[in-house]
């Protein structure tokens, strides 16, 4: 795969999974008492937590595999299986439970660090996120892919604080229904996506057993 694929197919793989139209819902129920300032001020700090973890794992979570002995097919394998429980998740318009619980987002609301829980972490930062880039990360050792992964979370968090920073506006335009609608739709290519690192991860695990080159 070239670069150029490369950086289609990690931009598209993580614009997925952390699916912004998806966190707007939430994050309007959940500043729905703030002020504008104060909305914004959540949409900035909460992306950019978000996207300084998944950065931080991008760069290092190859080197945490290697200390535990995890090779990245078997991440592969088992991110594989998370992100198609999130993606049908998605495709039900549910808040995946991989993510956060409805009583943690109701618990929230009388909390003043909701930037941190639960919209960075784990709403667009959570376990399948950080999955996805060390297993992009990891698929070339070449640094020029691992510098598209980072271009790929760059932009894909970018895109996430429009959503954000413009949410009341975007969601009176595409209303309750469409954001909805939108979500399954990303949950369809997800689960896609799923298939497609489970299937990789489990011939390439069975290439390297059987010796095959």
């Amino acid at each position: 795969m070239d670069v150029v694929s490369f950086f289609i197919y990690s931009f598209v793989s993580i614009f997925v999974i952390v699916s912004p139209i998806g966190v707007v819902v939430t994050f309007i129920s959940l500043t729905s008492s703030m002020t504008q300032e104060e909305k914004n001020s959540i949409a900035t700090r909460a992306t950019l937590l978000a996207c300084t973890i998944c950065i931080f794992f991008a760069v290092t979570g190859h080197s945490i595999l290697n200390v535990f002995g995890i090779s990245v097919d078997s991440l592969r394998v088992a991110g594989g299986i998370l992100l198609f429980k999130v993606a049908f998740d998605m495709l039900l318009s549910k808040v995946s439970g991989e993510s956060v619980t409805e009583e943690e987002i109701h618990e929230s609301l009388s909390r003043d660090d909701v930037w941190i829980f639960p919209i960075a972490l784990p709403l667009m930062t959570g376990p399948a996120t950080i999955t996805t880039v060390v297993v992009l990360s990891g698929t070339s050792p070449l640094i020029s892919y691992k510098l598209v992964v980072l271009l790929a979370i760059l932009l894909t968090f970018g895109i996430c604080f429009v959503t954000l920073y413009y949410s009341r506006r975007l969601y009176k335009l595409i209303g309750y229904t469409g954001a909805h609608v939108i979500t399954r739709l990303l949950g369809l290519f997800l689960a896609a996506l799923a298939v497609d690192f489970v299937t990789h991860g489990v011939w390439n695990i069975y290439s390297n057993l059987a010796g095959i080159t």
